[in-house]
């Protein structure tokens, strides 16, 4: 059975500092199904890549957002 890796970048624009990242990329990180998370403080985007059959990006969105770092539409 193989699973479907979807990538996703979102913006994120409080995020201000390396604390901000490390908070972004252990909370996104440690929701099943995500393969990876790379959030970046100078350019305000989280890039993301993850099983949709696991965890969905409402899912990752709402994460972020719980943590204070609200993804913009």
């Amino acid at each position: 059975m193989s699973s479907t890796i979807e990538r996703a970048t979102l913006t994120a624009p409080d995020i201000s500092c390396g604390h901000c990242v490390a908070t972004i990329n252990q909370a996104v990180g440690a929701l099943d199904g995500v393969r990876r998370v790379e959030a970046n403080e100078q350019t305000k985007q989280v890039r993301v890549e993850y099983d949709p059959s696991r965890v969905s990006l409402a899912q990752i969105e709402a994460t972020m957002d719980e943590e204070g770092y609200p993804v913009r539409k």
